[in-house]
């Protein structure tokens, strides 16, 4: 019965974890949201790089969430996957511990980071469209050819120099 002990033990600590968690999880999307609202409307650059470097530090705290979460789950032989956290629960409420609003935290924390990631992949790619256009910009206005990519007859791909610059710096 010596596992049931380490369970009463480290679910205390879980539950304590997984709040940590979800808020994290919900201060990520706010974040993301506020970068897709920057990056709409074109906010200045200052603003969206202080998003960034928010975001690099919540994403730095929900590192250290996992780590932490895994280590739990180490002590009953468990891996941080999806099946380890229900494994995790099923010998928690096998311990007779109250689950209910932990899973429920747990369960939402992973729907809110899957949002997360969606989100985060969509504002860098309208990064990197800002960044090609910026680019392009640049090189326009310096003088430089543009590699315009252009079709022959057959399908084929031609780079044809385009040296229509507007300004000389």
């Amino acid at each position: 019965m010596g596992n049931k002990n380490m369970i009463n033990k480290t679910f205390p600590i879980t539950e304590k974890l997984i709040k940590n968690g979800f808020n994290l999880s919900i201060q990520l999307l706010d974040l993301l949201t506020r970068e897709s609202e920057s990056l709409k409307g074109r906010t200045d650059a200052m603003a969206i790089s202080k998003i960034a470097a928010s975001k690099k530090e919540v994403v730095s705290q929900l590192d250290q969430f996992s780590k932490q979460l895994s280590q739990v789950l180490s002590t009953e032989k468990l891996q941080l996957t999806s099946r380890g956290m229900s494994e995790y629960f099923e010998k928690a409420k096998a311990a007779n511990l109250d689950i209910v609003d932990t899973l429920s935290a747990w369960k939402e924390t992973i729907s809110i980071s899957n949002q997360c990631r969606l989100l985060n992949e969509k504002n860098g790619a309208s990064i990197n469209i800002l960044a090609q256009h910026t680019h392009r910009s640049l090189h326009i206005l310096k003088g430089k050819s543009q590699q315009a990519t252009t079709y022959g007859p057959d399908g084929s791909t031609h780079n044809a120099k385009l040296s229509s610059s507007l300004i000389s710096v």
